[in-house]
């Protein structure tokens, strides 16, 4: 393993319930999770003494820390003042349960832009509103890491280079997510060039220019692989990759047992786990070629 490393997941991509997500990551020799959801409850839902009482004792058993809560803050639209009121609640919960774990990542979005309009006419608002995550997040000192989303303000290297460059704050950073940028039709290598100084947090996800469709890392247009080794052999980057797989192929195209070649060139898993497996592999494979 590459020194200063360390590998996580999206896990409930392998299965809604959490002791599935951990036989599957322990399995893997894998120590941490990126925990956006367990029980098929969403991390935000849940209260710190829910969280203390249901999630963290089993966490603990298996021996597996948190990466970052996957939290869908800010995944909201830039109007809805209700949902932004009840979103500052949970904020406050997750730097909670932050608190409670040792975990110092808590991911969030800069909101969803009106149909048909300039996103950039919404700087303002979406700063303003930002910063009302950033003050709590400085409160309990936990970072906040944005992810360019497909169709948030923050969704082009340019947007997310305003937002960490405005808000200028250390508890507000970025995270990096390979395949969003290329489904906006934006230079994955452009981006990390742009955006590097502000990245604490990498998301290991791959997508094809064009169709868009996710596939298993280092086969799309990410640059994966070259982007990768930039950002650790030359810029010293330290810290999560995190598996974001993308790679299951849902209830209308459920493979056979033996359909299991056909799944995997064209890049799809059968279930969960599998998906999740053939992601983390192809990372170690990454990281080795390194």
């Amino acid at each position: 393993m590459v020194p200063n490393i360390l590998i996580s997941g999206f896990a409930d991509e392998i299965h809604p319930l959490l002791d599935e997500q951990l036989k599957v990551v322990r399995k893997l020799g894998m120590k941490y999770i990126c925990l956006r959801a367990a029980d098929g409850k969403g991390i935000a839902d849940y209260t710190p003494e829910e969280f203390a009482e249901s999630i963290q004792p089993r966490l603990a058993h298996a021996g597996i820390g948190i990466s970052s809560l996957g939290s869908p803050i800010g995944k909201i639209g830039i109007h809805d003042e209700k949902a932004y009121t009840l979103q500052l609640k949970q904020l406050e919960n997750l730097c909670r349960i932050c608190k409670l774990t040792g975990c110092k990542y808590i991911r969030v979005f800069s909101f969803w832009m009106p149909k048909g309009e300039d996103p950039n006419s919404y700087t303002d608002l979406v700063l303003q509103k930002l910063e009302g995550f950033a003050a709590i997040a400085r409160k309990y000192d936990v970072i906040l890491i944005h992810e360019n989303e497909k169709d948030i303000y923050g969704d082009t290297g340019e947007r997310c280079r305003i937002i960490l460059e405005k808000l200028a704050s250390p508890n507000f950073q970025a995270a990096f997510d390979y395949a969003n940028f290329v489904q906006c039709g934006e230079d994955t290598a452009r981006c990390w060039e742009m955006l590097k100084q502000y990245v604490v947090y990498i998301h290991i996800k791959d997508a094809v220019r064009g169709s868009n469709e996710n596939v298993v890392c280092g086969t799309g247009d990410g640059q994966i692989p070259q982007l990768l080794k930039k950002a650790i052999l030359e810029d010293g980057y330290q810290g999560f990759l995190t598996l974001e797989p993308h790679l299951v192929v849902f209830a209308t195209f459920r493979f056979l047992e033996e359909d299991a070649a056909a799944a995997a060139a064209m890049n799809k898993a059968r279930d969960g786990a599998e998906g999740y497996t053939m992601q983390y592999n192809a990372l170690l494979d990454i990281l080795e070629n390194l």
